[in-house]
């Protein structure tokens, strides 16, 4: 039996939930988080990345929850125009997905942002471990010129600290990340999960910090997405969704 940890996007308030759920898994039944963190592949999405990460390298969740609460941080605010930024990436609504994401890269290779080197500090900060785990590992990014989904593993030599930073470079928030001659943006563009990626494997645990499944910005949802995992035992614990066959949770 297979099993796959499929951790989604949802900003630095996603990271603080999904930290607080895994450490409220472990606190209720250790062997229902060891049965969780030792999954067989751990996917993570932007915000989920992070979380990815740490928990891959075998940070301590208690750790990783006292620093969410420490009253000093090392994160930085954005200076940006919100409300301007989603109705530019709600443009072109009937343009085909992936002339949209380019769109997006093109706006996000130009945009006026914090530097590079300023925004990798940060992430460096949220990973206790900077090289990539002995486990598998898979990290989303969008690259921003081709609009296709990227999945950076160990074996692909990319620091895991780039790899981070590509996948929680909000376009227009954050500066895209510069990899082996190629630029990109947030995995979570298209979709903040990218469960898809799970494939194969018999059991599918979603981690998703947002109260409801709604739609993704270039169309379809996460419960659209999950419905395609037809041979996969899907768990979508937030919204308390599962497949017929269920999951294994001892």
């Amino acid at each position: 039996m297979s099993r796959a940890l499929v951790l989604a996007g949802g900003g630095v308030g996603g990271i603080a939930w999904e930290v607080g759920f895994l450490l409220g898994v472990q606190e209720a039944s250790s062997a229902a988080a060891t049965y969780l963190l030792a999954s067989d592949l751990i996917l993570g999405t932007s915000a989920g990345a992070t979380v990815a990460a740490q928990v891959a390298g075998g940070a301590s969740l208690p750790d990783l929850f006292a620093s969410q609460i420490a009253e000093s941080t090392s994160e930085i605010e954005p200076q940006v125009d919100m409300a301007l930024l989603v109705d530019t990436f709600g443009a072109d609504a009937d343009k085909p997905p992936i002339e949209r994401l380019r769109r997006i890269g093109a706006l996000a290779m130009g945009a006026d942002t914090v530097s590079a080197r300023v925004r990798r500090e940060v992430i460096e900060a949220r990973l206790p471990a900077h090289v990539w785990p002995d486990r598998r590992l898979a990290i989303t990014a969008t690259d921003a010129i081709s609009g296709e989904v990227v999945v950076f593993e160990r074996d692909d030599k990319v620091p895991l600290v780039d790899a981070v930073a590509a996948s929680c470079a909000v376009p227009g928030l954050w500066p895209t990340v510069a990899i082996n001659g190629r630029r990109y943006m947030d995995g979570g563009v298209r979709s903040t999960a990218n469960a898809l990626l799970a494939r194969g494997h018999d059991e599918v645990i979603v981690l998703c910090p947002s109260p409801e499944p709604g739609t993704y910005l270039m169309g379809g949802s996460l419960v659209e997405e999950l419905a395609n995992l037809e041979d996969s035992a899907v768990l979508l614990p937030v919204f308390g969704h599962s497949s017929p066959r269920g999951a294994r949770w001892s």
